[in-house]
């Protein structure tokens, strides 16, 4: 069976919280990225990969390198391009497109409207999880839901408690 890299040769491969890969993982890495080529498993045969990696992560990589938990060399192999997407609560206008977003993508079938209040809620929530804390937080109100329209009491108790954030100006 081939492994990701080989799966991905030819195309691009993403590699999600890389910043959490023990350091063991990232030397590998490392050397796939450097040498452009992997051992699969039980084989002694190398095999050549074109891929290109796009990288994730929710950590300061730069930080995290000059603390000794990530490698210095794989930071700056995958440094190429680097995009800053601040959290969720620092864009609170990407939240009622985000909602609809995952409506459509957990009830495709149906049209579900969220009320004002429930969209409130959601907008005044600080988000820790991000845009996955939303996405389970909409599958979780379409599941629970009357399947017509979502409010507050469909939203998790978290997120109907929480105090208003501040907005900012």
């Amino acid at each position: 069976k081939h492994g990701l890299f080989q799966a991905a040769s030819g195309g691009t491969i993403f590699l999600d919280e890389v910043g959490d890969l023990p350091l063991e993982m990232q030397a590998k890495l490392l050397r796939v990225l450097q040498e452009k080529e992997v051992r699969p498993v039980g084989s002694n045969d190398r095999v050549k990969v074109d891929v290109r990696v796009v990288a994730a992560t929710n950590r300061e990589l730069e930080e995290a390198y000059r603390a000794g938990t990530f490698r210095k060399d794989l930071y700056f192999r995958l440094n190429v391009v680097t995009v800053h997407l601040p959290a969720l609560r620092e864009r609170r206008s990407d939240i009622p497109t985000l909602v609809h977003f995952f409506l459509d993508r957990y009830s495709p079938d149906q049209t579900l409207e969220v009320t004002k209040a429930a969209m409130q809620c959601l907008m005044q929530y600080e988000w820790p999880g991000n845009v996955r804390e939303l996405e389970n937080c909409i599958e979780r109100a379409v599941a629970l839901g009357n399947h017509t329209v979502i409010d507050v009491s469909d939203l998790p108790p978290s997120i109907r408690s929480a105090p208003p954030s501040p907005v900012a100006p």
